[in-house]
């Protein structure tokens, strides 16, 4: 039963955190390009600073269960949620020594001025943001097929049992 609860909260935390990002990387990011530079300085200063504590927790969430689920699980499965925590724990060092220090920037251009070369931190900070999206998806895919094998195993299983007592 603990293994059940473990792989329940890490595809809780992984889907949120492909979600996430998911949605910062389609939605988000596409929408920085379209509006007006001091829009985007000022929009995504207060986006990360309400950010921070959000995405934080849920990337200590995805790693933390991900790699519990690889302690408790066995064979395959061991490997991929391993795989999983190390993919979650990536997208938070992505995020904390990419994006990060960016966003610091941002945050002073948004109450003074852009420096002339600008544009090249922003694409970085967006393919930073692309990197972080796709570890965190993987990541997500990961224990999505854990959870996929597991219950098919339980399925075949359950099935002579159930045959026998018709």
């Amino acid at each position: 039963m603990p293994i059940r609860l473990v792989t329940g909260l890490a595809l809780l935390s992984t889907g949120l955190l492909a979600g996430a990002f998911g949605y910062g990387a389609v939605n988000v990011a596409t929408t920085f390009n379209v509006v007006p530079l001091d829009v985007r300085l000022t929009f995504h200063s207060a986006l990360m600073q309400m950010n921070g504590p959000v995405m934080q927790t849920t990337m200590a969430l995805a790693a933390l269960s991900s790699l519990a689920l690889a302690v408790m699980a066995r064979g395959t499965h061991r490997y991929l949620a391993g795989a999983a925590g190390v993919l979650a724990v990536a997208s938070f060092l992505i995020t904390r020594f990419g994006n990060v220090p960016i966003n610091g920037r941002i945050k002073v251009w948004a109450v003074t001025a852009p420096p002339a070369d600008y544009a090249t931190h922003l694409q970085r900070w967006e393919t930073f943001n692309i990197v972080r999206t796709l570890t965190a998806l993987i990541a997500f895919v990961l224990v999505v097929a854990i959870a996929v094998r597991a219950t098919r195993t339980l399925q075949t299983d359950r099935r002579p049992a159930l045959a026998s007592t018709a």
